[in-house]
């Protein structure tokens, strides 16, 4: 059986840049709707195994977008991870071009799974919900800016609080009104609000950031977060197992909502105290509690099950 070639593009404001691994010429397009038909029809020609892109800034949704709708396996890589491949091979220059063909050898060497792209809707609802956080940083620099400033800046300074605020709670309605217009997302958020430390915030966070939610092992969803520890050993050392990567956001709100969970929820009550008493730091415990809890959220999605203390309290 024949395989198609591995593509790797590099995604700028202005431009594409394509590359096939072993084989054939750079090719450049402009990062417009000409261009993404033009490379959507090129790449329909080649058949590919895979198309690597990564995320620069929500400038690659239009073409992943295309190309999922053309039923092209495309995935959507971490930056890091193919940075650090292109120095294990030792490429280190950087231009478009070059990167493009970096993420092509990425593609053929590492083969990332292809993973199905969000709806509209669900974009529309984290570009909100990005919007809401970086409203949430504005208003807390501005609050802490007004403590040292003057009279007349200081006017300045609450009128913009102000209009923050303002521009905060309609954001808010706004993410509110989406979640109890779509079915789906209602059903979602009666299920995860169910859980005591999951709020509305959190719940919104869950849908729009973390859409592989329910649709993969308990495994899989704490390393896509950033929650699954990871060895450290080296010969006879055997170091201490830590958690990294994943999607901040998620991780943020996670945090948040485990530490009134660790309060009020008795499922992770019960689990905290378990592992303070057996001599785990506050900090290993609060993460085992948000993997945890995780883990819930992730099998209640999956099954479609409500809240079941009992039963949770048996898995615990």
């Amino acid at each position: 059986m024949k395989q198609g070639p591995y593509i790797g593009i590099d995604i700028a404001k202005a431009h594409l840049d394509l590359a096939v691994h072993l084989s054939g010429e750079p090719w450049r397009v402009t990062n417009d709707d000409a261009g993404i038909s033009a490379t959507v029809t090129h790449l329909r020609e080649l058949d590919p195994t895979l198309i690597v892109v990564e995320p620069t800034g929500g400038l690659e949704l239009p073409l992943t977008a295309a190309l999922a709708a053309a039923g092209l396996p495309v995935a959507v890589v971490n930056p890091r991870q193919v940075r650090d491949f292109a120095k294990a091979t030792g490429r280190l220059a950087k231009t478009d071009r070059l990167d493009a063909q970096v993420l092509a050898h990425f593609a053929q060497a590492v083969q990332p799974t292809p993973r199905p792209l969000p709806d509209a809707q669900t974009q529309e609802l984290a570009a909100f919900l990005a919007r809401r956080h970086q409203l949430v940083q504005m208003l807390t620099a501005e609050k802490n800016r007004l403590g040292t400033t003057r009279l007349p800046v200081s006017q300045r300074v609450r009128a913009h609080i102000s209009w923050l605020t303002q521009e905060l709670a309609d954001i808010d309605k706004q993410l509110s009104d989406s979640i109890r217009e779509s079915p789906i997302w209602r059903a979602k958020d009666d299920l995860f609000q169910g859980v005591k430390g999951i709020g509305p915030v959190v719940s919104i966070t869950l849908m729009a950031d973390l859409p592989e939610l329910g649709t993969l092992d308990r495994w899989g969803i704490a390393a896509l977060v950033g929650l699954a520890p990871f060895n450290r050993d080296s010969g006879l050392r055997r170091g201490k197992r830590r958690v990294w990567g994943g999607r901040a956001r998620v991780r943020a709100a996670l945090y948040m909502a485990t530490l009134v969970a660790t309060r009020y929820n008795p499922v992770i009550k019960a689990f905290y105290h378990r592992l303070l008493e057996a001599g785990k730091v506050k900090k290993v415990a609060l993460t085992a509690c948000m993997r945890k809890l995780l883990t819930i959220l992730n099998a209640m999605l999956k099954h479609n099950r409500p809240w079941n203390p009992e039963l949770a309290l048996r898995n615990c």
